[in-house]
């Protein structure tokens, strides 16, 4: 191991540590530069030997090893006002990896603090939107942390210029090598999805490898028979789910997601493969699972149509969009993103109810919905009884509404 350098052992640095081979060499490598290092792990529900990281960071030095348990927080402070706010970004992505990144800035900020740290490390590239969502958070969280970013550090890239240069780096410092071959892609793990890039995924017309996907089945291959199932919403929440076929209930947070993604993934709800716009400039290709997403996005948007006034439901709409965008580029924490969450969660107030889905080979089909209070008027909008509604009406709302196109027909006739 490589002697540390006497004028910054006193400062201390919080690595936002995975247990890859990247984290690995940044910590035996902030290490070499004088740094103590704090290795924090956020546990948000990937499949990750957490012992076995621990274990493996106190032996490459790291003066301490935080493992936090965030599952609970994640479900309910980020994924659950993303559903309640309708979040999707350029129409497809429902932000798995964009919403579980001020999680672990928040559990990587308070670890700073409680351990006195002046800095806080990741391993972010410099082409992608993580670096952007880490630094912008621990900028809104706490400015006075200052960031190292190693992999825009001149002397840590110039140095370790590909995988070559880690490996070579890793046997000279006694750093566990992977004993498996990695895989032709990276991939990005938590509760609420899995994403998939680089590699062989970075030539669009390429399609992805059938053995990629770990969450969801192929949809060819899934159950020929349909699953069906409730989600119960209270003010845009989801409070309850019930599996119609076992007549089960589930009613704890993190327990409707795992159980929404078990069957989704069963039934291959929630893929896409896209091409994105990232914040930094680039386009990229994702590919992306999320069953439970998919199945509580479905709901969610069938029971706000059902109960929401048709004017605030679209003004409701615009300001989504705008708030997916900025939860996307990193600003979950500013002025701005704080603002829209209560806008949008006020228009919430009415979506309270229940939806009745069905799953089936890909697909959630929406079967039902209920609401104890509704917009939906089945006298009025019924085609057999005339009810409070005067057809005679319809005529001067249509002459009034045709007045700009017979003064649109004019003047192109006139040209």
């Amino acid at each position: 191991m490589a002697p540390l350098r006497e004028s910054r052992q006193q400062q201390t640095v919080v690595l936002a540590y995975s247990g890859g081979l990247d984290t690995s060499c940044i910590l035996v490598w902030l290490r070499e530069q004088g740094y103590q290092v704090v290795a924090y792990l956020a546990n948000i529900g990937q499949e990750e030997d957490f012992v076995a990281a621990k274990a493996k960071a106190s032996k490459l030095g790291a003066a301490k090893v935080i493992v936090d348990d965030q599952r609970d927080s994640f479900v309910t402070d980020f994924i659950w006002p993303a559903v309640q706010c309708g979040l999707i970004y350029e129409k497809r992505y429902l932000l798995g990896t964009s919403i579980a990144r001020p999680c672990i800035v928040q559990g990587i900020v308070r670890a700073a603090i409680v351990n006195g740290a002046s800095f806080i490390s990741h391993g972010a590239t410099g082409k992608g939107n993580d670096q952007v969502r880490f630094e912008l958070g621990v900028t809104a969280l706490a400015p006075q942390i200052k960031i190292l970013a190693p992999w825009r550090m001149p002397e840590f890239y110039n140095r370790f210029q590909g995988r070559t240069d880690l490996f070579e780096y890793a046997k000279q410092n006694g750093i566990p090598l992977p004993v498996t071959p990695k895989q032709p892609w990276s991939m990005d793990a938590n509760l609420l999805h899995i994403s998939y890039e680089s590699g062989v995924l970075e030539k669009p017309s390429t399609p992805a490898p059938a053995d990629l996907y770990q969450m969801t089945c192929d949809p060819e291959k899934a159950p020929d028979a349909p699953h069906q199932l409730s989600v119960r919403f209270e003010h845009g929440v989801p409070v309850c789910v019930t599996d119609h076929t076992t007549g089960t209930e589930y009613t704890e947070p993190r327990q409707m997601l795992e159980y929404l993604n078990t069957v989704g993934g069963q039934h291959g709800v929630g893929r896409i493969d896209i091409v994105e716009n990232r914040f930094v400039g680039l386009k990229s290709r994702g590919v992306y699972e999320c069953p439970g997403g998919e199945i509580l996005y479905q709901a969610h948007l069938d029971l706000e149509t059902f109960t929401m006034d048709r004017e605030v439901l679209h003004f409701k709409e615009d300001l989504a969009s705008k708030l997916a965008k900025l939860v996307y580029c990193g600003f979950w924490f500013s002025p701005e993103g704080l603002y829209l969450f209560d806008c949008v969660r006020a228009s919430q107030t009415p979506v309270t109810g229940t939806v009745r889905c069905k799953l089936y080979k890909g697909s959630v089909q929406i079967l039902s919905r209920d609401a104890p209070v509704s917009l939906y008027n089945e006298q009025l909008v019924s085609m057999d009884v005339q009810g409070d509604y005067d057809p005679k009406d319809a005529e001067g709302f249509i002459l009034i509404n045709g007045i700009r196109l017979r003064e649109h027909h004019r003047i192109s006739g006139a040209q």
